[in-house]
């Protein structure tokens, strides 16, 4: 999504946008609270462009990566990234927004940990390790709810089949979303509204992605490219198997 990142050396330039200094805070903040699996800020270099620490490693959806064991792996990093942030200011501004939860803010969610975004390690063809989040453009005050709706709808992933990897596209979506929730140590009364949850992003994505989509840039190269039409093939799909899913969170 976002143009002009290279890497130099050890580290990462981006350029900077509105919710920079919100991002840098937390990571900040993570960096403080001894939590490893973030890049560190590094401030900003002669073209103004954002510094931070390189995260070696592979990111995408391989073979290695679409296990069972890295679902669970992953669960627990973003546990851990949700119980470091612990602490940060819940009430301040400067986010870049987006859909969100009703309830009041209890974390910074990452809400976009897409394969793209999620490092790891690899050991061999069909053994991996995530060892860090990255790309903080969207995080923001959430509830730790709809941050792990947001990572099941990539992860399970809870998308209609024509629109996943061929990698996923034959998994048992409700077996994945319980492995993650158990691995996360996510509440019974939480998992009972984790699809009900997941359905209202949905409808709220849409909305955004479609305003965001008519200011133009890659924003609307999305939208062109049918992700309005995705969201709204996941929303049906979750429609009509949500008894099957539920039936693995109860």
């Amino acid at each position: 999504m976002t143009d002009g990142v290279v890497r130099v050396g050890d580290t990462v330039r981006r350029p900077v946008g509105p919710a920079t200094p919100a991002v840098h805070a937390l990571l900040s903040h993570l960096e403080a609270a001894g939590f490893g699996g973030a890049p560190r800020v590094l401030g900003t270099d002669g073209l103004g462009r954002e510094m931070l620490t390189y995260v070696p490693g592979r990111s995408g959806l391989c073979l290695a990566s679409s296990t069972d064991g890295f679902l669970v792996e992953l669960a627990m990093l973003v546990r851990e990234f949700h119980d470091a942030t612990a602490g940060f200011p819940l009430d301040a501004g400067g986010w870049e927004g987006g859909s969100n939860d009703d309830r009041a803010p209890e974390v910074i969610g990452h809400c976009d940990l897409t394969p793209d975004n999620v490092v790891f390690h690899q050991d061999g063809d069909t053994t991996a390790t995530p060892v860090a989040l990255i790309d903080f453009d969207l995080a923001r005050p959430t509830t730790r709810l709809f941050d792990i709706a947001t990572t099941l709808r990539h992860w399970a992933p809870i998308a209609d089949p024509v629109d996943r990897p061929p990698l996923q596209r034959n998994v048992d979506v409700g077996a994945r979303i319980r492995l993650f929730c158990d691995a996360y140590g996510l509440a019974p009364r939480e998992r009972r509204r984790l699809l009900e949850l997941s359905r209202l992003r949905f409808h709220r994505s849409y909305d955004v992605m479609r305003t965001r989509a008519q200011a133009g840039g890659n924003w609307a190269k999305m939208w062109a490219g049918g992700a309005g039409q995705r969201i709204r093939r996941a929303a049906a799909w979750l429609d009509v198997h949500e008894d099957e899913l539920h039936a693995h969170l109860v």
